[in-house]
């Protein structure tokens, strides 16, 4: 009697363990895809700015403009 609840303990913990990481891979592949979503929408953005930062003279404007 003692040896199936055991059993049954032993069952319903892996499977609760399974669930969890399906949980925590779902969450990743989620938080994953937004990252990737928000990087891709900001690329535009960011090749702009490095395009006026090389007009400006980047680093080197220090001289120019104080």
């Amino acid at each position: 009697m003692k040896i199936g609840k055991a059993a049954r303990a032993v069952a319903e913990t892996e499977r609760t363990l399974w669930t969890g990481r399906r949980v925590l891979v779902a969450q990743a592949a989620v938080l994953a895809g937004l990252t990737l979503l928000l990087l891709v929408k900001e690329v535009p953005g960011m090749i702009r700015e490095i395009k006026i930062y090389r007009m400006t003279g980047g680093r080197r404007a220090v001289r120019r403009y104080p």
